[in-house]
């Protein structure tokens, strides 16, 4: 799955990075103003200082690719890393640590709270059986492929509205699957595809995780945040239809690492 979604997260982004330098170019007096104006080397010799975290990223990344490591246990490693990393570039002593051990205390507490507020909300979506009632509806269908993939990502959508994305999956999940396979996409594809729905049902309003999330951290209310991210919304939604259309970016480089040929 890791593998799987190198191609889709590096289209998306692109997305984000190609919107974010649009909007910068179309709104100049919005952007922050260069304090300092540095030469090309003096660019260079600032550049080293970034080293050491790219090659943490990077031996976190090969750590996964290879299966030396879960994904849990990789950021377990990234954590460390970034430990040693603060200290030996001498921005970690005791204050800074007590303040980012706090920060991260509080932002940790407040996720807890909206994931057993989800939890709550998640069982009694799953007693009202709502899920499964519409997952089984599309089945009666008997929808074209690409119009099933369409209905799916419409009800993944609305259900954002008021479940977190795991919730969706567990309770869906049994019944989409079986649809899925009989309309001949790869599972491995579809894996993607629902990771990108559930990041998608994050910035759904009124329940968005992401929104809240924001929300705290930047002090403004759920209506600013969810308008402001409503590009990336629409990004996202972008790069499904991309690797709706060319499921190949989702499913190329684990079969050519693996040496799975596609008939």
């Amino acid at each position: 799955m890791f593998l799987a979604g190198f191609i889709p997260g590096f289209i998306l982004t692109a997305l984000f990075s190609g919107y974010i330098i649009v909007w910068a170019l179309a709104n100049p007096a919005k952007t922050p103003r260069e304090d300092a104006r540095l030469t090309f080397a003096q660019k260079l010799a600032k550049t080293r200082l970034l080293l050491p975290c790219l090659a943490l990223i990077a031996f976190v990344v090969v750590v996964m690719a290879m299966s030396w490591a879960t994904a849990t246990e990789a950021a377990a490693y990234g954590v460390l890393g970034a430990l040693v990393i603060a200290w030996w570039s001498g921005g970690l002593d005791r204050q800074s640590f007590w303040a980012s051990l706090m920060g991260a205390t509080r932002l940790s507490c407040m996720i807890m709270f909206i994931l057993a507020g989800a939890s709550f909300l998640s069982s009694c979506m799953a007693f009202t059986g709502i899920p499964r009632v519409l997952a089984e509806w599309v089945a009666s269908l008997e929808p074209h492929k690409y119009t099933l993939i369409a209905i799916l990502a419409g009800i993944y959508i609305l259900l954002g509205t008021a479940l977190d994305g795991v919730s969706m999956i567990v309770l869906t999940t049994s019944v989409v699957i079986p649809m899925v396979e009989k309309a001949g996409f790869d599972l491995v594809w579809f894996g993607i595809f629902i990771v990108l729905l559930v990041e998608i049902a994050e910035l759904t309003p009124p329940l968005g995780f992401n929104i809240f999330v924001l929300q705290t951290m930047t002090g403004r209310d759920s209506n600013y945040v969810a308008l402001a991210s409503a590009p990336f919304f629409l990004m996202m939604v972008l790069c499904i239809a991309i690797i709706t259309l060319f499921p190949e970016t989702a499913t190329w480089l684990p079969d050519a690492l693996i040496g799975v040929t596609k008939k």
